[in-house]
């Protein structure tokens, strides 16, 4: 997986074997990506790469995340229970996502046709990541930590994934992550867990 950001524009996320081929996701979409690039870059907000993909961030706090698939590409916002979407255009990425938090695209011209509507939605999410604004805490089954939060809504994948384990398996990550002492050491260890979630296993199970 990848670990420097230009990486992901020019050869992918580097999860599977199309990575560096014309197959990869990224190569089919290279003109809508960079345009969302463009986008998050001229609202100000910092980049960065995590989960092997773009992430944007401001007051020190995830933003949106830019992703490309074989059927679309994307701009997925954190926080998405704050956004107000009065154009109606933010969809859920799965049937376990709690709120639309998903901007897809299937061609470059609606793309271009929203482009008002991205850079209203960027400077909104940019507002309260810059005041320290959360969405309140929903109830849960369990209090999952941030990090893994952050990384179920950035791939939805994972969260369907993480959604079919057992009660037990879930927990299991859970204190596997909170044993860690910082958010560094949380974040890498939600990623080194990614292949055994998808393969329905716990943090503990070989």
């Amino acid at each position: 997986m990848i670990t420097d950001v230009d990486d992901y524009f020019t050869q992918g996320c580097g999860r599977c074997d199309r990575f560096g081929t014309p197959d990869c996701a990224t190569s089919l979409w290279a003109e809508g990506i960079a345009t969302l690039r463009t986008h998050c870059l001229e609202a100000g907000l910092t980049e960065t790469c995590k989960w092997g993909h773009p992430c944007y961030m401001a007051g020190g706090r995830n933003v949106v995340l830019i992703g490309a698939l074989r059927g679309d590409f994307r701009l997925n916002f954190f926080n998405a229970a704050l956004m107000r979407d009065p154009d109606g255009v933010l969809e859920r990425q799965g049937p376990n996502t709690r709120h639309p938090d998903s901007l897809r695209f299937t061609d470059t011209a609606r793309l271009h046709a929203l482009t008002p509507t991205i850079r209203a939605y960027l400077a909104e999410a940019k507002g309260y990541a810059e005041a320290g604004i959360t969405a309140p805490k929903e109830a849960a089954a369990l209090d999952l930590p941030e990090e893994l939060v952050e990384a179920l809504d950035a791939d939805p994948e994972l969260a369907e994934a993480f959604a079919t384990l057992t009660p037990g398996r879930q927990r299991s990550y859970v204190i596997a992550l909170s044993s860690a002492k910082t958010a560094e050491t949380r974040q890498r260890r939600v990623e080194g867990f990614r292949a055994k979630i998808l393969a329905g296993k716990g943090a503990q199970e070989r």
